[in-house]
């Protein structure tokens, strides 16, 4: 007869944010821990409110499986002595298997030993839950507390550990499990003593706490969806706000609050940062989108007195609104000009300077990266105003008290200064994205500044020895390499990567000089080479990455399509030809020369023939595909052509031609690098 087990954690409220991951990883290490002692089980359901973790496992073998096995040990010439009787050595073995010699069986050279282990009752296995699942699970927030040295997400309150009726009791620190949850903090704080372990969610249901997450998020949607209805308002349920609701309450029950319309005079930016940032509401909008003095919010309880939550809920946010308020009125007496000057004393970073410095350097490299991206000379103005001012909302008011909405100010107060859209755009689109998969500036005069501030930061910090190493990346610079990256694929730029960076090292930079080149580039290469998991081998990928273009899109369809070719049976001899042209042609010591009067046979006219056809256009399997065609003419010269002749003119002009082929293969692939064994 199978089993259901409940493991309940009651702990004080964790962080919104971090409830949903820990459900989902005990509910793996408990499926993980029953696996590894060979436990069978069916499902586990996982349950989570702020202030709880449980699973619920169905299905539960009484339990684990036995295992019969055969171990290998010593061999038959060395089993036993001169005189028949059996060796130290199988003897050693026999004890270490839990058998007699005699149990052991012969099989060729070689004695086995028939191994059977019982399994054992899964109450018993259970005990060593606490131990094996719970106190090694990893957060990113821990916390400490009484006189021990244990660290969990928060402090352990009371722990259940039941299967079916039995209580199968383990301790942690002094709390010892039980059958015993809590109902909701507010409305039943009792001790429920739950019977069996599926009594579990109707027990806490009528203690006034939903336990299961996707239940109570679907609960908080129907409530939002209903008073959206009844007042023909548009409610957008943004899913990080919805999760983070989800996981402040146990007991849901959605309401109405307003505010004065006089503040809809304020940035919608900024209430809405308001309400869903700071005070964790649902802004309300008309059927058109339009934003009303109204919000939603979600408390945790029922609805008895929640026109009082609501008055409460009111006043916190008509004080932020208030000082929100203020700071529009306030920042729009500011100059740009005055702001920017006081930036030269606002620290980037104590080892790299201000941020006005750091601006003056970005401007140089913005104008670099514009001639790359070959944009008109006309944008060159835009760009030297957005590069002069970019960073000048950091000093005001609304951003001091929203950081969230830096930028974004400083869009809205550049246009009300009169500066050029484009400037202003650039201003908001400077910060983009800001996160892995987030959103991508639109304008290229935004993709070039956001390009130059996020480069310009990457070589400070190498610069000054700040450089990202394991997991420690506080700075953002592998998000700030990846945004680049998916930057200038998006804007379809033809910028060689390696060669900017290269003539950055170069620039005049008033007394701050760019240094670890290596090491930047290295660290390039791994975020392009992180992005290109999975698209093909590991050669293949370090292959393609040698060409230094760094252009995301082109080295995935690169990749890729050399992938497809390694199935081929053509494939070995095409790579490792054209390896074999990559070697010889760096021996050319001079500028590669070629005279077709100097060439002495029919394989050397034919491969140069070959080679002029080679054209490396957009369409990438057309080029691979060219470059494997000249696995026979390559082949057909080696076999009846010395390169390496003492005679130095015939030795370039063989060089030379061998460097036409490796120009043109090296916007591919270094075929070096590609393993054919």
């Amino acid at each position: 007869m199978m089993a259901n087990y409940l493991l309940e954690i009651g702990l004080e409220e964790m962080p919104a944010h971090l409830v949903s991951a820990a459900a989902r990883q005990l509910a793996t290490r408990v499926s993980d821990f029953l696996i590894d002692n060979r436990v069978t089980f069916e499902t586990v359901t996982e349950f989570s409110t702020p202030r709880r973790l449980a699973v619920l496992v169905s299905g539960l073998a009484n339990e684990s499986e036995s295992i019969d096995e055969e171990v290998k040990g010593p061999s038959a010439k060395i089993a036993k002595d001169s005189e028949g009787n059996w060796s130290k050595a199988i003897q050693g073995f026999s004890r270490g298997q839990g058998v007699t010699p005699d149990d052991l069986v012969l099989k060729g050279d070689y004695y086995y030993a028939n191994k059977h282990t019982s399994g054992f009752k899964t109450a018993d296995i259970l005990i060593k839950i606490g131990a094996d699942v719970i106190s090694k699970m990893n957060f990113s927030t821990y916390m400490k507390w009484a006189n021990n040295n244990f660290l969990f997400i928060r402090p352990i309150q009371w722990l259940v550990s039941l299967l079916d009726s039995q209580i199968v009791a383990f301790t942690l620190l002094d709390v010892t499990a039980n059958a015993m949850t809590r109902g909701h903090r507010f409305l039943a704080d009792t001790p429920i003593v739950l019977e069996q372990a599926t009594d579990y969610e109707n027990a806490l249901k009528n203690a006034f706490v939903v336990a299961d997450s996707a239940v109570r998020k679907a609960l908080i949607v129907a409530q939002i969806v209903e008073i959206a209805d009844d007042n023909d308002w548009t409610i957008y349920l943004v899913p990080n706000l919805l999760e983070e609701v989800n996981n402040l309450v146990e007991y849901p029950t959605a309401f109405i609050g307003n505010f004065d319309a006089k503040y809809l005079a304020v940035p919608e930016e900024v209430l809405v940062t308001s309400m869903r940032e700071h005070q964790r509401y649902f802004e309300v909008r008309d059927l058109t989108g339009k934003l009303q003095p109204h919000f939603i919010s979600v408390r945790n309880g029922n609805a008895e007195f929640i026109e009082n939550v609501a008055r409460g809920n009111e006043k916190v946010l008509v004080a932020r609104l208030e000082d929100a308020e203020f700071f529009w009125r306030e920042d729009q007496k500011l100059k740009i000009s005055d702001l920017v000057e006081k930036l030269k004393k606002v620290t980037f970073h104590e080892k790299i300077g201000s941020v006005y410095e750091h601006m003056r350097r970005v401007k140089m490299i913005a104008e670099k990266i514009r001639q790359q991206a070959h944009l008109p000379e006309e944008y060159a103005e835009k760009l030297d105003r957005a590069a002069d001012i970019y960073k000048f909302d950091l000093l005001t008011g609304m951003v001091g008290e929203f950081d969230e909405l830096q930028g974004v100010m400083g869009e809205k107060y550049a246009l009300l200064a009169g500066e050029d859209a484009a400037v202003a755009t650039s201003i908001r689109e400077h910060y983009l994205p800001t996160s892995a998969d987030g959103a991508l500036p639109e304008t290229a005069i935004g993709s070039v500044l956001a390009i130059a501030d996020k480069l310009e930061s990457i070589l400070s910090f190498f610069t000054v020895g700040l450089i990202p190493s394991g997991s420690n990346d506080p700075y953002a610079l592998r998000r700030a390499t990846a945004g680049i990256l998916r930057i200038i694929d998006k804007q379809k730029w033809t910028i060689q990567l390696a060669e900017l960076i290269a003539e950055l090292y170069e620039l005049p930079l008033n007394g701050f000089k760019y240094a670890k080149y290596d090491e930047v580039m290295t660290f390039i290469n791994g975020r392009v080479a992180k992005m290109l998991e999975g698209t093909a081998r590991h050669d293949i990928v370090e292959a393609v990455l040698a060409t230094s273009s760094l252009n995301v899109a082109k080295l995935t369809a690169i990749a890729n399509y050399i992938d497809v070719k390694s199935t081929e049976s053509t494939f070995k001899n095409s790579v490792e030809n054209l390896a074999r042209v990559f070697n010889l042609a760096d021996k050319l010591e001079n500028e590669p020369s070629i005279d077709e009067t100097k060439f002495e046979n029919e394989s050397e006219k034919a491969l140069f023939a070959a080679s002029q056809t080679l054209n490396m256009t957009a369409d990438i399997n057309q080029n691979i595909t060219q470059l494997f065609s000249l696995s026979k003419p390559i082949s057909d010269f080696f076999d009846k052509t010395m390169v390496m002749v003492e005679d130095e003119t015939l030795k370039n002009n063989r060089l030379s031609l061998l460097t036409n082929i490796t120009e043109k293969a090296s916007e591919i692939a270094d075929f070096r690098l590609i393993n054919t064994k």
